[in-house]
C-alpha cells in the first residue's frame, strides 16, 4: 500500500510539473503584450519606455528563464503581483476562493444526492416508465450547456418568480445558500445526468451477479438485496465518477460565476484574460489543475478500498 501511494504521489508531482509548464507557456504565448498594459496603453508609449517595463518585470528574458523564476516563486507561495489590481495574487485567491469552494460544494451535494438517487430509482424500476422518464430527463439535462441553464434558471426563478437572487454570493450561511442555489443547480445539471447514468449502469451490472440471484432465491427482501448486495458492489464506479466530476467543476465555475455575477476565481480568471493580467491567469489555472489532479489522485487511492476486485488487480 505504501509503495502504491508513493507511486501515485510521484506521478502527481510529475503531472503538476508538466501542467505548470504548459500553463505558463500557454499564457506566455497568448495574444497581446503585457508590457503595453503595464505601461498604461499605447498612447505616448516610446520603445525606450516599453523596454524599460519589460526589463522591470523580466519580460525580456527567455521563456525557460521566466518559467524557472515563476516556478521558484510558486514553490515559496509567492504567486506574484497582479498587473491590474496591484495586489498580491495570493491575496486575491484567498479572498475569492471560499465563494468558489462553497459553490462547488453545493453543486456536488446536489448532483450526488439527485444523481445517485435518480440512478438508483431507474435501476430498481428498470424497463418501466420511471426508467424512461429518468433517462429522458437526464439526457435533456446533459444536452443543455451550463450557460444556457444559468440564463434559463435566472430568468424563471430569479426574475419572473423572484424566489432567488440572480447576482452576488450572499453573506452568512443562509444567505450564501440562498444566493448560490441557482448557480449550483446550473453547475450540477450536467453532472447530475452523468452520475445518474453511471449509477444506473453500475447497479444493473451488480444486479446481474450470481450471488444476487442466489439471495433472491433464498427469500431475502428486495430492499435488503438492493442495499446490501447491489448498491454496495456498485459503489466503486459511482464514487470514482463523482470524484472525477467534482474535480472538473472548478473549471465549470468560469461560466456560471460570470453569468450570475459571483466574485469567485472563475470570474477572476475571465477578467485576468480580458486584461492580460498574466500572473492572475497563471495562478488561477494552476489552482484549477492542481485541484483536479489532487482529487483524481485521492479517488484513485480510495477506489480499491471500495472494490476488492480493483485492490486485487492493483496488487
Amino acid at each position: 500500500m505504501l509503495a502504491r501511494i508513493s507511486r501515485r504521489l510521484a506521478g502527481l508531482l510529475a503531472t503538476l510539473l508538466a501542467a505548470s509548464f504548459v500553463i505558463f507557456a500557454a499564457v506566455y504565448a497568448a495574444p497581446g503584450d503585457p508590457a503595453v498594459f503595464l505601461a498604461g496603453g499605447r498612447d505616448k508609449l516610446t520603445p525606450e519606455k516599453l523596454e524599460l517595463v519589460r526589463a522591470q518585470y523580466h519580460l525580456d528574458e527567455p521563456l525557460v528563464v521566466q518559467y524557472g523564476r515563476w516556478l521558484g516563486d510558486c514553490l515559496q507561495f509567492d504567486l506574484g503581483r497582479s498587473f491590474k489590481y496591484s495586489d498580491q495574487v495570493a491575496d486575491l485567491l484567498v479572498a475569492r476562493f471560499p465563494t468558489t469552494l462553497a459553490l462547488v460544494a453545493y453543486a456536488t451535494v446536489l448532483f450526488v444526492v439527485l444523481g445517485v438517487g435518480a440512478g438508483i430509482l431507474a435501476a430498481v424500476r428498470r424497463s418501466t416508465w420511471v426508467d424512461s422518464a429518468v433517462v429522458g430527463g437526464t439526457t435533456l439535462a446533459a444536452s443543455v450547456p451550463s450557460f444556457v441553464s444559468a440564463i434559463a434558471l435566472a430568468a424563471v426563478f430569479g426574475v419572473q418568480l423572484g424566489w432567488f437572487p440572480v447576482t452576488g454570493g450572499g453573506e452568512g450561511f443562509t444567505g450564501t445558500l440562498h444566493h448560490l442555489t441557482l448557480p449550483a443547480l446550473a453547475l450540477a445539471l450536467g453532472a447530475l445526468a452523468i452520475i445518474s447514468r453511471v449509477t444506473r449502469q453500475a447497479m444493473a451490472d451488480a444486479g446481474a451477479a450470481d450471488h444476487v440471484e442466489a439471495a433472491r432465491s433464498s427469500g431475502i427482501p428486495e430492499r435488503e438485496i438492493v442495499r446490501r448486495h447491489i448498491l454496495r458492489n456498485a459503489l466503486g464506479p459511482i464514487v470514482t465518477m463523482c470524484g472525477l466530476v467534482m474535480a472538473g467543476m472548478l473549471a465549470g465555475t468560469v461560466v456560471v460565476e460570470t453569468a450570475f455575477g459571483i466574485s469567485g476565481i472563475g470570474s477572476l480568471l475571465v477578467g485576468a484574460i480580458n486584461t492580460h493580467d498574466f500572473p492572475v491567469a497563471q495562478a488561477v489555472l494552476l489552482l484549477m489543475v492542481t485541484g483536479y489532479i489532487v482529487v483524481t489522485t485521492l479517488v484513485d487511492l480510495v477506489h480499491p478500498l471500495l472494490d476488492p476486485r480493483v485492490k486485487e488487480a492493483a496488487v
